[in-house]
Formats: C-alpha cells, sequence, structure tokens
C-alpha cells in the first residue's frame, strides 16, 4: 500500500510526532530504521516501523519517507508484509491497518 501527503510545519517535529504515534500506538511497534540525508536545503527523512499483526499472524512494516524544503514536506507512507501466501498478496488486513495508523498521525500535526 502507499499513500502520499502534503504538510507545513518542521520536518523534526513530524518525525518526532510519528515516532511517538506510532511507536505508542501499538503493544509491538517499533522503530527499526532512521536516517537523514540532505542536498542544499532539501532534506529527507527517513523512517521504517514494525509492528505483530495479530489479525495475519506476521509482522508488517511501515515506511515514511518525508521530503522537506523550508517548512513544506510531501510524506510518503509504504507499507509491507503482511501475507502469508507465496505468489499473491492474501490478507492485507495487517498492512491496512497499519496505513491507517499512519494516517491517523499525520492527520494529527499540528506542524509545530
Amino acid at each position: 500500500m502507499f499513500q502520499t501527503r502534503s504538510l507545513t510545519g518542521s520536518a523534526d517535529a513530524l518525525v518526532a510526532h510519528l515516532d511517538d504515534e506510532i511507536v505508542r500506538g501499538s503493544a509491538s511497534a517499533s522503530l527499526e530504521h532512521q536516517d537523514e540525508l540532505s542536498i542544499g536545503d532539501a532534506r529527507m527523512l527517513l523512517r521504517t516501523y514494525e509492528r505483530y499483526s495479530m489479525t495475519g499472524s506476521n509482522r508488517v512494516t511501515l515506511s515514511a519517507s518525508i521530503l522537506a524544503v523550508g517548512d513544506r514536506m510531501e510524506v510518503a507512507l509504504t507499507t509491507s508484509g503482511g501475507s502469508e501466501a507465496v505468489f499473491f498478496k492474501i490478507n492485507t488486513f495487517g498492512e491496512e491497518a497499519f496505513m491507517d495508523k499512519g494516517l491517523q498521525a499525520l492527520a494529527s500535526f499540528r506542524g509545530r
């Protein structure tokens, strides 16, 4: 699954907000990787979260890529995992729920 949003505010405040909302929102969620890249005034902040999906009995990931220039941000959320099938995806409930959590966290961000 893939979703994008345009936001304004502090990129540092946004990643702190995502870290808090996503990890706090699930007993099994954790921040697995974080990184930052920059060219001139442009910054790319990356986060990968993982959690256990009880409905799918497996682990799913949510990746956030935040491109920030000044107070303008383009955010891409991507989920992965959550399927037990070998050749095609079935049972994407865990991915959908994790995406919903990420979208809720973005919607509650107030720019700080």
